[in-house]
């Protein structure tokens, strides 16, 4: 084999010992000649060990210190600083060891001075030396295909993203934009910041950049809107880093660039939050959540396992989802005692069962049907889930003494117009009046759309858009609430910390966004004009469908908690033998499929509530057939 061929084989680590060591020994011949060539009389000499214990000791030192861990291809201010370190504990080692072997013989004190000076340059410069040429290097090949970028806010995250791109073939950082004042003709790692946000699109044409970066992890949703707004006049594409609440929960990485996601410009800012309230009620505790394998259930379900519940049962009905979220929960917690039960939650024996082997402490009732338009002709199914499962769930969690048991409503209830916000609503008033009758404290959170949930109209833009459209929205005038999923699982979890039982919480979620602007957005956030591109068509308000969501009814007298933006109603009360008498005949009219008499009985619950023509189960095939999409 020839040399060339031996050379090859060497591997890099092997490669920088050997460097690491000849740079030892050559540091400690020149502290030598340098401490000998101040007294020219005297000769420098060596012992017969003397190398050998340097190039022991100071190797050994390089590998207690980690030095050899480090790529010199990232050498940085860490690096230098384990250097220094392994080079002045490597010469108080080399004098110790110096000194038992033979008494620091033709060794001058001044030498284990000078050596680690030495040592940290000779040792410190082939490193940075390295890295400039390999990031120069990088930097000529980059000019040729690399895509130019200009980084949208010069922080401390912007900073960082510049950095990391050195490094990636794909993009050339340009400069800067960012509103501070003192940054105006500031140069970061060697990139300007060109000018202010109002600016870009003058800047971008001018310095030919391809792409644009959002880097503003912090930004709130009214600064993000605007920047957004401002990219989309250049008419180039734009990505984002995420946001900071979504790298401390651990759904994303700091400088992971990313499509700008409609969550980022319809989310809200932070609530604060107490947290060490929340964490009291669930740390330790039993934890049980009916629908826990949906949207709204599973992340729930990760909650609940991130702030220490002792155990957590999940009741669901789709064996998919069920699988699913428990899979999920046993990799990310195997320490949680957790247990899937597949089961409807109508099902009175089933939940008394699991209620008594569970015993659980606190009750998340998330399972429901939740789809207006599609329960509009299915009265009995939306009933028999959302009303008599809530029913089954409550009175199984008082039999086993459940102390919070926190019952999971909607917007839609609030002067119900649709049969799902009905059955909502009748839920509530079982669970407000259970309150009164047992130990057991009854919570009702309510809260708007949620972005990305199943079913909802994000998804079903998503894929209009992908397939040119059209776009389909009910009413150039309709708007609903919006927050995330995080965001709603965070203020049900704060319910069950805050409550004392019967209240009706809601959360103040900001203005209201037009369906039509969100289907605009979302449109040119893919890349696309809105109308020439794809169309966006108006198909009527459908049956049980408002313009505009309420969270409180007016009877109810909300008012303010300790929670600025967390807000209480005080219910209405409902005769509970009236109560139970309704119920009763509700049941049998399930039994029997007697939706004329279950309509009977909802009037008599809610008698505000008016029955729309198409919630008739004669009109539920021509329901379908007028409206084939689910448009919340």
């Amino acid at each position: 084999m020839s040399l060339r061929k031996s050379v090859a084989f060497i591997h890099p680590r092997i490669a920088v010992v050997l460097h690491d060591l000849l740079v030892t020994a050559i540091a400690w011949w020149i502290a030598k000649w340098l401490r000998y060539a101040l007294r020219p009389d005297e000769v420098v000499s060596f012992q017969l060990l003397e190398f050998p214990v340097v190039l022991l000791v100071q190797g050994l030192i390089f590998r207690w210190t980690g030095l050899y861990r480090s790529v010199w291809r990232f050498a940085s201010l860490p690096d230098l600083w384990n250097i220094v370190r392994a080079s002045v504990i490597g010469a108080l080692s080399i004098g110790l060891c110096l000194f038992l072997y033979d008494r620091l013989e033709g060794v001058p004190r001044s030498v284990l001075l000078l050596y680690p000076g030495l040592l940290t340059l000779l040792l410190g410069a082939p490193r940075l030396v390295y890295r400039y040429w390999k990031d120069s290097r990088t930097e000529l090949l980059k000019d040729q295909r690399a895509k130019r970028v200009l980084i949208v806010g010069a922080d401390r995250a912007g900073e960082v993203l510049s950095r990391d791109l050195r490094r990636d073939n794909r993009y050339t950082v340009v400069g800067f934009v960012d509103d501070k004042p003192g940054l105006r003709g500031a140069s970061i790692n060697g990139h300007p910041v060109l000018g202010r946000f109002d600016q870009l699109p003058e800047l971008a044409p001018e310095a030919a950049v391809d792409m644009l970066l959002i880097a503003l992890p912090g930004a709130s949703t009214a600064e993000m809107r605007r920047v957004v707004a401002l990219c989309d006049s250049t008419d180039l594409p734009y990505r984002t880093v995420p946001r900071l609440e979504d790298v401390v929960a651990g759904r994303a990485y700091m400088n992971q660039i990313k499509e700008v996601a409609i969550e980022d410009l319809l989310g809200r800012d932070a609530v604060e939050l107490d947290w060490t309230a929340i964490r009291e009620t669930l740390s330790g505790r039993r934890v049980l959540v009916t629908g826990g394998g949906g949207s709204i259930g599973s992340e729930l379900c990760r909650q609940v396992a991130r702030l220490g519940a002792q155990s957590l049962t999940v009741v669901e009905l789709s064996e998919y989802n069920l699988y699913r979220i428990t899979q999920e929960l046993r990799a990310d917690f195997p320490e949680l005692i957790l247990d899937g039960v597949l089961a409807h939650c109508a099902d009175q024996t089933a939940m008394r069962k699991v209620f008594e082997e569970a015993q659980p402490e606190v009750v998340f009732h998330a399972a429901a049907y939740k789809h207006v338009p599609m329960l509009q002709g299915q009265l009995r199914a939306a009933f028999g889930n959302n009303v008599l499962g809530t029913r089954a769930v409550a009175d199984a969690a008082c039999a086993v003494g459940v102390k919070c048991f926190v019952l999971i409503s909607t917007d839609k209830a609030v002067n119900p117009t649709s049969v799902m916000g009905a059955c909502k609503r009748v839920a509530e008033i079982y669970c407000q009046n259970l309150n009164a009758q047992t130990d057991t404290h009854f919570m009702t959170v309510r809260f708007g759309n949620v972005l990305d949930s199943a079913g909802s109209v994000v998804p079903l833009f998503r894929r209009q858009i992908r397939e040119g459209g059209p776009v389909t929205v009910t009413h150039p005038e309709i708007s609903r609430y919006f927050m995330t999923i995080p965001e709603a699982c965070q203020l049900i979890l704060q319910t069950a910390s805050i409550g004392k039982g019967g209240e009706i919480f809601a959360l103040d979620m900001g203005e209201p966004v037009k369906i039509r602007d969100l289907a605009e957005q979302m449109i040119r956030l893919a890349g696309k004009k809105p109308g020439s591109e794809v169309p966006i068509i108006y198909t009527g308000l459908r049956s049980g469908e408002k313009l505009f969501e309420e969270l409180f009814h007016p009877l109810e007298n909300y008012s303010a908690t300790e929670h600025a933006k967390i807000f209480l109603a005080q219910h209405r009360e409902v005769s509970w033998e009236l109560l139970q008498a309704l119920l009763g005949k509700a049941i049998e009219a399930v039994a029997a499929f007697d939706e004329e008499e279950l309509r009977r009985c909802v009037s008599s619950l809610l008698p505000s509530f008016r029955w729309s023509e198409s919630s008739q189960p004669d009109n539920v095939v021509s329901i379908r057939r007028a409206n084939p999409e689910i448009n919340e």
